[in-house]
């Protein structure tokens, strides 16, 4: 029986997964099935190109490069991310995505995204993601008001963490019955609701204004399903041990360096773990 592999956001928080695929890679440790949600999502990519270090280097390296993350980007082009910068120049230039590596995979690759319109979640396979990996990867990563709307096959998407932020359930029903799950939040994170949320409209888009409003119940309801089939044996979750106070905007390179540490040595203690559940 295949395990899926579950992989939440978080922003910058998302180094600690690069930790954790990292170790996957050190140890031949590969899923046949791999969903992810933002940070979630372009970590996995690398691991599925099995680029080893790319994503903790994207992570690191242009923490003082004003093109990568900065107020003068929002300023510019209303965005805090620079998204060109991350999904066309880096990915060809400064870090260059070993497409040729990440076709060889013959699994499933599944990107969640946001309909703007419907404010339901649009899940993208690898039919998509082979021919515009980077444009869907840059829609799943767009918060609201922090970037601007990607219009990919006629339809406009934000960010997946709006309305799936740990696709568990979406593994399950397409099969995947045990699972590993990786989260970017310790344990005991309960979400609130932003008064930014409850007071601050994307004009035009009533759905995404509603789905912003259940954000965090639902995000909390996630985690308690997580934790229940966790108990009952059928998911293995890889949480950061240590609350090391990281932001989704976080430009500290010594704490993001503790936390990808942290992901690969959380990681590796359930590496034996992780390999059996993958047998059974």
């Amino acid at each position: 029986m295949s395990a899926g592999l579950v992989l939440e956001g978080g922003g910058m928080r998302g180094i600690y997964t690069a930790g954790v695929l990292d170790c996957f890679l050190d140890n031949d440790v590969m899923f046949n099935y791999v969903i992810g949600v933002s940070a979630g999502g372009n970590m996995a990519a690398s691991y599925l190109s099995k680029q080893r270090g790319r994503n903790k280097k994207v992570s690191l390296e242009f923490l003082d490069d004003k093109r990568y993350l900065s107020f003068a980007n929002y300023i510019k082009n209303r965005e805090m991310f620079g998204m060109d910068f991350i999904f066309d120049e880096i990915p060809k230039t400064y870090a260059p995505f070993d497409m040729d590596e990440f076709l060889q995979y013959n699994g499933e690759y599944i990107i969640a995204c946001t309909n703007c319109e419907t404010g339901e979640t649009e899940y993208y396979n690898q039919k998509y993601l082979k021919k515009d990996l980077m444009t869907i990867l840059r829609a799943s990563s767009s918060l609201p008001f922090m970037a601007p709307i990607v219009e990919y096959d006629g339809k406009k998407l934000l960010d997946g963490g709006i309305t799936d932020p740990i696709p568990l359930r979406k593994a399950q029903r397409d099969g995947m019955v045990k699972n590993v799950v990786v989260l970017t939040r310790p344990a005991g994170y309960v979400k609130r609701t932003s008064r930014f949320a409850k007071w601050i409209k994307l004009k035009g888009y009533k759905k995404i204004d509603e789905a912003m409003l259940k954000r965090a119940g639902h995000y909390n309801e996630t985690l308690n399903y997580i934790e229940q089939q966790e108990e009952n044996g059928h998911v293995i979750v890889i949480r950061p041990s240590q609350d090391l106070k990281v932001d989704r905007m976080e430009k500290d390179k010594n704490k993001l360096s503790q936390l990808y540490d942290l992901g690969y040595n959380d990681a590796l203690k359930q590496i034996e773990a992780i390999k059996k559940l993958k047998k059974d």
